[in-house]
């Protein structure tokens, strides 16, 4: 069978970047550039150009942009994305006459041949890129063309080749053989700073059940500390039957409160508020008090359900039943979580339960929230999440999705590539200077970085990892900076964590002793360590807001150290306007010397003359001189420099001064 047009003689192919074939979306920020690259040749020895195509998804029309060689045939171009949503692109390639016939003009002025006839054809060609152009493009072409045959050297004219190339022949042109999608996501997808807290812990009075105006009354405290999210535990009904005790016994007693992730009781499910909490009203009240304050709100998005929850009842279909005829509770052997039902996806009802989760997410939408917290979205299926997400930005693009999931790698790729827009990860375990390096420029400077976007934990509810079980108060900080500072998104459990609370249920365990996962805290938040880690939080948040490079990972880059304890690495905007250097000892317990060596190319730094490192934290200035510089970090007082690069600029006036 014949070609559609076998006079289409452009190869355009390895378009990068592409997720699974074009299965799954690219990913970017609303302001960030796109850059696209392909494989774009021909037979023979004419000249191609090729051009990028793009457009929102609800468009019809392309928008172009020109692709330029990088050698072996491999071209590049960019485009700037401006909304939130869906867009599509793809690659386009042609044979350039027009360039074909420049670049054999000038081998043949410069060899001296006669190019009478050469010129004619030229002539022609600019004409016929005269009958494109609009205005004095147009009239510069035409008198171009009819003045050619007389003036060979016009051949060589940069402006006539710039002319010609706005306007080009496309006849024959090839387009790559798919569609790829991009989704667009609003900025804080890219750069937010969380703060988790159960509002039933936050009522003034001992041994009280918080409310949501009692939360509400903690906005100024999460605000002074610089967050912009504030992520609340579920806030539903908690059921009665199977009720875990203090410290996650399997008898409570009866003033125990469970586990907020117990969802359901007589009194609703997941479109209800916990009566001890308060009403919609109140939770629409804390909605829009945060929002005075600069916080967002985000959710937790957990589908499981108690023994007691209406679905139970009412669709008892959900569920997976047992031979005994009982339905299944959740296990991870040897774990038993007797007061949760997990839903049962391979129901043959399976459409009726997605719909329903869809009108929970939905409901909680509509009310004003954008941003969810999913638990556990590992132990569901992928195609309800691929079909859930899609819906729900469909009509709400700017919902954000993160996943909670401390699972095998793979499984954790496969949830970010069908759309969740932030991931937890395993930094919480990564310690080493090895480790940390191995795992950022696998997520950074892979494939990963297209579709992956990390939110980095130091401690969670669930989990008090043994480098903050041992490093006290400085194994605090340097987790604090290394979160905050590696990544642009980041979160913390409090106030746990600026109350440096590190005793473990039992030892080699990493769940709290005393969770408030089963039971009300009181918080000594005016405490004097609260306030000396609170003020470091709200520093480094400050720093991260301050700086753009912060607000990345795009530029991630690691530097070499001669000591193993210690960490470099810097971030820093594409134009270098803002560039920051980390330098963070690794060991909580003793103080580290030693020297680092700065690739300052990469940082477009002169290794010829001084630059000042301005320590944003202790707000010390030191003046360095080339790659390699000194550093000494005490865990206790100092544990880390971020640093300000400030270069050295020289002036007309011929004195100089830092920029």
């Amino acid at each position: 069978m014949l070609p559609p047009d076998g006079r289409a003689r452009v190869v355009v192919e390895r378009v990068r970047p592409e997720i699974d074939c074009g299965v799954f979306a690219v990913k970017r920020i609303m302001g960030e550039s796109m850059v696209v690259e392909a494989d774009v040749f021909t037979d023979g020895h004419d000249s191609v150009a090729g051009e990028v195509l793009y457009r929102c998804a609800q468009q019809s029309d392309w928008q172009r942009s020109p692709m330029k060689p990088v050698g072996n045939d491999r071209w590049r171009g960019e485009f700037r994305v401006v909304e939130c949503g869906r867009y599509e692109y793809t690659v386009e390639g042609w044979i350039d006459h027009f360039e074909t016939w420049r670049r054999a003009m000038i081998k043949r002025i410069q060899s001296g041949q006669a190019v009478q006839t050469e010129c004619l054809i030229g002539a022609e060609l600019i004409e016929e890129a005269a009958a494109r152009a609009t205005g004095d493009d147009a009239l510069k072409l035409r008198e171009w063309a009819r003045s050619l045959p007389n003036d060979q050297q016009l051949a060589l004219d940069e402006e006539l080749r710039n002319i010609v190339q706005r306007y080009p022949a496309r006849q024959f042109a090839n387009r790559y053989e798919k569609l790829l999608p991009l989704l667009v996501d609003r900025k804080k997808a890219g750069f937010s700073s969380w703060y988790e807290l159960f509002p039933r812990s936050s009522s003034p009075a001992a041994n009280t059940h918080g409310t949501l105006r009692d939360c509400e009354a903690r906005l100024p405290y999460v605000a002074s500390m610089g967050f912009d999210i504030l992520y609340l535990p579920p806030i539903h009904p908690i059921g009665h039957t199977s009720r875990k005790g203090k410290n996650n016994e399997v008898a409570a007693g009866p003033d125990d409160v469970g586990s907020p992730w117990a969802i359901g009781s007589e009194e609703g499910g997941h479109t209800s508020i916990h009566p001890k909490l308060g009403t919609l009203d109140d939770f629409d009240r804390l909605l829009a008090k945060a929002k005075e304050h600069g916080i967002e709100m985000a959710l937790d998005l957990a589908f499981q359900c108690s023994p007691d929850h209406p679905y139970v009842r009412e669709h008892p279909e959900w569920f997976r039943r047992r031979p005994d005829g009982t339905i299944q509770y959740a296990e991870n052997p040897p774990k038993k979580y007797e007061d949760i039902f997990p839903l049962n996806f391979e129901t043959s009802e399976w459409r009726d339960l997605w719909q329903e989760l869809k009108r929970v997410v939905l409901f909680w939408v509509e009310r004003g929230v954008r941003i969810f917290r999913v638990d556990n979205p590992h132990t569901k299926a992928f195609p309800f999440w691929q079909w859930l997400i899609g819906e729900v930005k469909s009509t709400h693009p700017d919902v954000l999705f993160l996943a909670e999931a401390f699972t095998r790698p793979r499984v954790m790729a496969r949830l970010a590539r069908i759309g969740f827009s932030q991931s937890y990860t395993y930094f919480t375990w990564r310690n080493t200077k090895k480790e940390l390096t191995e795992y950022f420029q696998e997520i950074t400077q892979t494939e990963m970085r297209e579709y992956f976007r990390p939110n980095l934990w130091p401690n969670t509810p669930d989990i008090l990892p043994e480098f903050l079980q041992a490093g006290g108060r400085a194994g605090f900080a340097i987790r604090l900076i290394l979160a905050a500072t590696i990544g642009s998104n980041y979160g913390i459990y409090g106030p746990a964590f600026e109350l440096f609370e590190n005793t473990p249920r039992e030892p080699g365990s990493e769940e709290y002793l005393n969770s408030e996962k089963y039971e009300l805290k009181q918080w000594a938040l005016n405490s004097a360590s609260a306030g000396n880690l609170r003020s470091l939080i709200a520093r480094v948040n400050r720093i991260r807001s301050e700086n753009p490079a912060l607000q990345s990972m795009v530029n991630l880059r690691f530097h070499e150290t001669d000591n193993s304890e210690v960490i470099c690495y810097s971030k820093t905007t594409s134009d270098l306007s803002d560039i920051i250097i980390v330098v963070c000892n690794l060991n909580p317990f003793h103080t580290q010397r030693g020297w680092i060596n700065l690739d300052l190319d990469s940082l477009g730094v002169d290794a010829r003359r001084a630059f000042q490192a301005h320590d944003l934290l202790s707000d010390g200035r030191y003046l360095w001189n080339g790659p390699r510089n000194y550093f000494e970090l005490i865990p206790e007082s100092l544990p880390a420099h971020v640093m300000k690069v400030r270069k050295w600029v020289r002036t007309e006036r011929d004195f100089d001064y830092y920029l």
